[in-house]
């Protein structure tokens, strides 16, 4: 059985070099700053038997930290092992909503993603409104980061209930999937999905066997189809992440629901040949 990666970075030296990645690295125990190659990510995905990995872009108000090319270059050195989450700049709505159109219909990209936290803006600031309309329109998941941050700034933003709760009234019609699991906010996060159909969460910067238990007995039940797998690699490897997933003690649906199943529906994947 493959996995789906649905959250994982190529990163820039841009990237590695943002001020703020330093007190995100302490929560994984690296102090090295450099990107790690093609190469090196689908070697790690072979590792762990990860079919294919959901490569996002980063932008943020000092500008792109990852670009939406830059992700593009990386999957065509790979087209079978990448997809990509496009990114944009808030600050320029009309020029976002050009450019989700021209990565999804130019680069084939599945996704947007905006992570809150880099911006100090909630989801349902009026910003992201456009986004959201495009990704509607253009029949694409919005992707975003909940709970608190790694690096040391606010985590207000990745608060799930009022934030997303907004969004998800005000756009019946919008996927959302919400990575990072959502602690310590996890039983908001839990009672978002029991409301919303079109609410995910990805399990990205955890290892499976530090998952929240509500959120495994979730897995194990009626969330079966609400939880996606994620790594955020290069900060958590694809091994680790799932090294003790016996211990979640899902049947084989719910697993490969998890590893790969929920992947395919929500980004429209498609069955691998």
């Amino acid at each position: 059985m493959g996995a789906i990666d649905v959250w994982s970075q190529q990163p820039t030296p841009r990237f590695m070099e943002a001020p703020w990645l330093a007190t995100l690295l302490r929560w994984t125990g690296k102090t090295e700053r450099r990107a790690p190659t093609i190469e090196a990510t689908i070697k790690a995905m072979d590792a762990a038997n990860v079919d294919v990995a959901l490569l996002s872009a980063w932008y943020g108000p000092t500008g792109a930290l990852i670009s939406n090319d830059e992700v593009a270059d990386a999957i065509a050195q790979a087209p079978h092992r990448f997809a990509g989450l496009a990114s944009v700049d808030l600050n320029d709505p009309v020029g976002a909503v050009r450019e989700i159109r021209r990565c999804i219909e130019e680069h084939h990209f599945v996704g947007v993603r905006v992570v809150p936290w880099l911006w100090d803006l909630p989801p349902d600031d009026r910003r992201y409104y456009p986004i959201y309309v495009a990704c509607v329109e253009l029949g694409v998941p919005f992707c975003t980061q909940i709970g608190h941050t790694g690096p040391l700034c606010r985590s207000e933003p990745g608060r799930p209930i009022p934030y997303l709760d907004n969004v998800l009234l005000d756009f019946p019609e919008l996927t959302v999937v919400g990575g990072h699991v959502g602690f310590p906010w996890i039983l908001e996060v839990l009672s978002l999905a029991r409301k919303y159909p079109n609410f995910y969460v990805d399990t990205s910067a955890y290892a499976v066997h530090r998952l929240p238990s509500e959120l495994v007995d979730y897995m194990r039940g009626p969330g079966r189809t609400r939880i996606l797998f994620g790594t955020n690699w290069p900060m958590l490897s694809p091994v680790l992440c799932l090294e003790k997933l016996e211990e979640l003690g899902l049947d084989e649906e719910a697993r490969g629901l998890f590893l790969e199943g929920n992947a395919r529906r929500v980004f429209k994947l498609g069955v691998p040949d």
